[in-house]
Parts: structure tokens; sequence; C-alpha cells
């Protein structure tokens, strides 16, 4: 009997050995990938595939940190640093393909996946963060770091990892360890919800129209997109309208049904407030207090100071200041709009008080009054195909590279395009992946990601692979893909933050590419957005969907006239978000907030008009709230003062002036986070930024 039962156990095992065999031969992660440039083979990659990678990734890392700790020679940068730069290569190479594709092409399976992976994760980074043997290796080498031969970046890497442990928790006692190990594990999972939520709240339906009236003033080819909408909803021979930006903005541009434009407005601001299911008012609330919980735990007055330590801002006090010199004049500008849409209304008869949903419409007929201008005579000459052919021909004009459509590379959905970027003489750059239009998988608005980090750590180069995802006017039966004047803006913006990936030339990749402080990463994107517009670089691009005539000059004359208008509206309704931001995360009580109630009154103390709505709400600000940008939505205006100043030297040289893209290439996209900002931006400029061009680039002066 005894003699079975071992003979049982030992096939348990064998078999146990087997199956675990079976799933590292069949599953991609545990490969070496043989596709060009070792790109994710996307066509092999399965739902079953992430969990046992991360398993093994997280398995993997521990050993090779245990080997960190147990060397018993002395902790120098190459046995200690270096060695934690090149660890948990499998956690990353499934992590960076899992949480993309979370983002960009979700479904059921990914997002429950998500949920067990979530606080793994959190765990694994705090056995790393919170271990004292490996910090004490850090902080010795740390301390002698002024007699140690390090180069600048070195000497980065190192203070970051170092101010990373204390940041993460090293210097806590045992009791504040388990505590702060809690908090993170809950941040963790409430931030994955709140995204969630959001995705499904997105995806919502906001209008069906039955009744053709009810489209009046509608241009034909958003009745089309709608027509076709309802068709793909389950909506047949209806028109419908959701709260994805391509398909709302133009509603409530053009549709003359005003209770309808209020309707689709509501409740895309709702979105996350509807006491339902998907409800983010809890979940945002918890967020914060729990924000302010670890901040204090870690010796800081707020989540803000926590965070801000690490920014060029430095604290919230700066912040405040430099959004407050914005907002006076901004809201002036915002009310003197206010006043001329108003005047229109009663011009045509009516005497309603214009409402926040009233805004797109008015604004879209005053660009029309004064400029004889409107988004439908440009979006013939954006079509997509022709936009990325425009921001890709700038690139090769400032930068000397090359840019080659591949076929032959797997994609994760066929909407992506996958180019390959090359210096001059042809050498390999890095791949781009580029995913353009809406779907129900895809989590709304743009962005960059990596899908492998450039690095070069002992002269091994290892080149970038790079996402840029957005949301697009996707193409009609009877149309391609037309974008607004907006969507080039964003489509140029999220290219500048790819180039950043691309062009990167660091060794360690925790500092290469876009790993910098939050209110320098948005220079380079929105730098690219300069050229966008200009005259010069419309006549290389802008070219009639049909006849392939390119822009006429009394429209390019009409756009370069307009880049003033609406300023008001958009750097109010953008600095009243940055607002609402700082005011959770300068918290310092730990007594739950009403999430509706907090954000009214944040929005009633810095005298937010009632006509215009902040760009995001509490309920569906994804960017603090499971976006990484708490107490840093500020750095897009931030960062524009670098970009406006930094678009000065380019206008002072010439746009395409080859000696100042090379300075620029160098000293910015090279570099990524391998030397302070402020250092890299004087390397490139000769001096610290100045305030004035992005004030006379809003009209705010």
């Amino acid at each position: 009997m005894k003699r079975l039962f071992f003979l049982l156990f030992a096939l348990a095992i064998f078999s146990h050995k087997m199956i675990s065999q079976d799933k590292i031969m069949n599953n991609p992660f545990f490969s070496t990938w043989n596709t060009p440039h070792q790109t994710p083979p996307f066509d092999e990659i399965k739902n079953e595939h992430y969990l046992p990678a991360f398993e093994d990734g997280i398995t993997k890392q521990k050993a090779e940190i245990d080997e960190i700790i147990n060397n018993t020679e002395k902790p120098t940068f190459e046995n200690t640093i270096e060695a934690l730069e090149k660890s948990g290569e499998l956690l990353t190479k499934v992590s960076s393909v899992f949480y993309n594709l979370n983002s960009a092409n979700t479904d059921a399976e990914m997002q429950e996946i998500a949920k067990k992976v979530s606080p793994m994760l959190s765990k694994h980074n705090d056995d790393i963060n919170l271990n004292e043997k490996l910090f004490a290796r850090i902080k010795s080498i740390y301390n002698e770091r002024e007699k140690l031969s390090l180069s600048a970046e070195q000497k980065k890497v190192l203070k970051n990892y170092y101010d990373d442990f204390i940041r993460g928790g090293a210097n806590l006692n045992a009791e504040q360890k388990e505590k702060f190990r809690k908090i993170n594990e809950k941040l963790s999972i409430l931030s994955l919800k709140f995204g969630e939520n959001l995705l499904k709240e997105t995806n919502a339906v906001g209008l069906v129209i039955d009744n053709k009236n009810d489209l009046s003033g509608l241009p034909e080819s958003v009745i089309q997109s709608a027509y076709e909408m309802g068709k793909a909803k389950g909506f047949e021979g209806k028109w419908v309208f959701t709260l994805q930006k391509p398909s709302f903005i133009p509603f409530l541009q053009y549709s003359e049904k005003r209770d309808l434009r209020e309707k689709i407005f509501k409740a895309y601001i709702n979105r996350g407030n509807n006491n339902n299911e998907f409800d983010n008012k809890k979940i945002l609330s918890e967020i914060a207090l729990l924000r302010v919980e670890r901040a204090n735990l870690l010796g800081y007055k707020t989540h803000a100071d926590f965070v801000l330590e690490e920014n060029m801002a430095k604290n919230p006090q700066t912040v405040y200041q430099f959004l407050n010199d914005l907002w006076k004049p901004a809201l002036k500008r915002a009310k003197a709009e206010v006043e001329e849409m108003q005047n229109l209304v009663q011009k045509e008869g009516f005497d309603f008080k214009l409402k926040a949903w009233d805004w797109w419409f008015y604004a879209e007929k005053l660009k029309k009054e004064k400029y004889d201008l409107d988004e439908e005579m440009l979006r013939p000459y954006f079509k997509l195909e022709n936009v990325l052919k425009g921001v890709l021909d700038v690139a090769s004009k400032l930068y000397g590279i090359q840019f080659v459509e591949r076929n032959d590379i797997p994609t994760y959905h066929p909407d992506v395009k996958v180019i390959e970027v090359k210096e001059s003489n042809g050498e390999h750059v890095a791949i781009l992946f580029a995913d353009y239009f809406p779907r129900d998988s895809k989590r709304s608005g743009a962005w960059m990601n990596s899908f492998r980090k450039q690095s070069n750590i002992g002269g091994k180069f290892i080149t970038p692979v790079i996402g840029n995802v957005g949301n697009f006017s996707k193409p009609t039966t009877d149309k391609p893909s037309l974008l607004s004047l907006d969507e080039v803006n964003t489509l140029f913006h999220e290219f500048g933050h790819a180039l950043h990936g691309i062009l990167s030339k660091s060794s360690y990749p925790s500092v290469t590419g876009t790993s910098v402080p939050r209110d320098f990463v948005e220079l380079p994107s929105q730098i690219m957005e300069n050229w966008a517009l200009h005259p010069e670089v419309l006549r290389m691009y802008a070219k009639h969907y049909q006849t392939n005539e390119p822009m006429p000059s009394d429209l390019i004359d009409k756009i370069e006239n307009s880049k003033l208008f609406n300023q008001g509206f958009e750097t109010v309704e953008y600095l009243a978000a940055s607002f609402l931001d700082m005011d959770w995360h300068v918290l310092t009580s730990t007594d739950e907030k009403e999430a509706i109630s907090f954000e009214r009154e944040s929005l009633d103390k810095i005298g937010l008009i009632p006509e215009i709505e902040s760009r995001y709400q509490s309920t569906n600000f994804q960017h603090i709230f499971a976006g990484g940008y708490s107490s840093g939505y500020y750095s897009y205006i931030w960062a524009e003062v670098l970009d406006a100043d930094a678009f000065e030297a380019f206008k002072e040289n010439g746009l395409f002036d080859q000696k100042t893209a090379a300075a620029f290439r160098k000293n910015i996209l090279e570099k990524g986070g391998s030397d302070d900002p402020m250092t890299l931006y004087k390397n490139f400029r000769g001096r610290e930024p100045k305030v004035d061009a992005l004030l006379k680039k809003r009209g705010l002066n």
C-alpha cells in the first residue's frame, strides 16, 4: 500500500512537471522572439500565456535580487545598480505586452487577469523596495558616490534608486512597512477598478436618434458615421452617438437640437457618476485618502508634496502659483468669449443663457462668422494617412530619419500599422506600432507606450519598440478617416512622445526615453504641435482626399488667423482640471470626502464660470486616478512654457534648421532622464525658458 502511494505521488509530480514544461514550451514569453527585430509575436500570444509568465517573471526576478544581496563582494555600481537594471527581463517582457494591450485591446478575460496580477506585482515591488539588505548595498554606494568614477548618467541612476527606495518605504519600521504594503495593494486594485468602470461608461451609447428631424444641422459625414455606429451597436436603421470624442464632439458642434446637445453632453461629463455598478465616486475618494495616508507614513504632508519632490516644480506652492498666474488672464479671455457667443444667441432671436453644452455649437458659428472657417471645411484635407505622412516627413526633415511601412510584422489588431524607423544611412533605429481608431476594447484618449525600451548596458544596444495609440475619426463606407483640427494636433503630439522613445540613446532602461519627470515629459510631444498647423508644413501634407489638391492658401491663412480663437475656453477648462487634481492631492485629512461636493467647492473656489465645465470631472479623471498623473496634470501647460520657448529657437533659426534640430535631438530626445531636466534644457537653449512665448502663443499677454 505504501509503495502504491509513493508510486502515485511520483506520478503526480511527473505529471505536474510535464504540464509545467508544456506550458513553458508553448508560451511565447518563455522563448526568444524570432520576429523581425524581436517584436512581440502577437499572433502567437494568447490570454492563457500571461499569468504563467507573470508568475515565472516574479520568481526569476526574486532569484536575481537574492543573487545581488548575497554577493559577498563589496557593493559597487556594477554588481548592485547595474545588476538591478538587468534584473526582471521576463517580467518586463510580459508586463509591457499585457498592460499595453489591456489599454488598447482588452477583453473581460484580460481584465480578470489584471485583477489577479495587480496585487501580485504590488507585493513584488514592495518586496524589493522594502528589502533591507538590498537598500543597505544601495546606500553604501550612494554614500561613496563622490569617490567613484561615475558618469553623469550613472550618478543620476544611482540617485534615482536611492530616492526610490526611500520613497518606497525603505526607512520605515516593520509595523509601518506592513501598513505601507496594504495601502499599495489597495491602491493598485482601486485604480484598476476606476479605469475598468470608466471604459464601460465611455463605451456606453450616449444618444440614439430614430427621427431624422433630430439630425438637423449635422453634416452628412457625421450622419453617415452615426448610422454606421447604429449598425455596429445593434440599432439597425437608427443613428447612434457614443461618448467617444470623434462621435459626440461633432454632434455638439453642429446639432441644432439644444435638448439633445444637453443630453449627450451630460452623459459624457457624468461618466462614473451614475450611481450604478460602474460608479467611481467612492473609489476615487478612497484612492485620495489612501494617498494621504501613504504620504504621511513616508513623512510628507500631502500626496502632492510626495509626487512633486521629483518634478521640476518641486512643491505644491510652486504649482498653485504657476496655475494662478495663468488663470487670471485665461478667465478674462473666456468671459469675453462668453459675451461674444451670448450676443450671437440673442442675434438669432433666442433668450436663453449660454450653457456648457452650447459652447461647441456657438464657438463653431462664431468661428465661421469671424474667420469664414469651420471644421467641415478642413476635414477633407486631413485624411489620416496624409496627416501621418506629414508628421513622418517633419521628423525626417528635422532629424534625418526615414520611415518604412512593414507588412511582415505581426500586430495585435487589424487596424494597427507597423513602421520601421531608420537613420538616413539605413541603420535600424526602432519599430513603431500606430493604432488610431476607437473600439470598445480600447480606453479613450491618446497615448504613447513602449513594448521595449532602448538600453545600452555594457555596449549591448537594444533598439526600442514603441506604440502610438489614438481614438480618431473612423473611416465610413464612402469616406476615409478625415480628422478634425484637434485630432491633427493630437496625432502630432503623440508622435512627439514616440520620437522621445524612438531616438533615445541612454544606457540604462530606467532613464531612457520618456522616463523623465512628469512636467518635462510633455516637452517633446508638445513641441511637435507647433509644426502641425504651420503654413509651411500644411502645404506639405494637407491635400484633399478626393482630388489630392493641396489646401488652398486662403484656407491656410484662415487657420493661421484663427489660431488664437477659443483660447480662453481651452485654457480655462484645462486649468480647472489642473486645480481639481491639485486640490484632491493637497488633502491632509483622512476623512472621506463626498466626491461631487468636493469637486464643486474646488471649482467654485477658483471662480470657474458656469458656461465652462472642467475638462475632466473627478469620476472620469483617468489621468489622476488610474493613469500616473496625480498631482501632475498641470505638467502639460508647464511643459508648454518649455515647448513655446524651445520652438522660438526654430523660428529664429529656421523651421527645419539642422543645427537647432540636432541640438534638440542630442540634448533632449536622446538623453531621456539621464540628467537633470533643466540642465538638459539649458544645454539645448543656452538658458532657462521664459514664460513670454507661452502667453503670446495662447494670446494671453
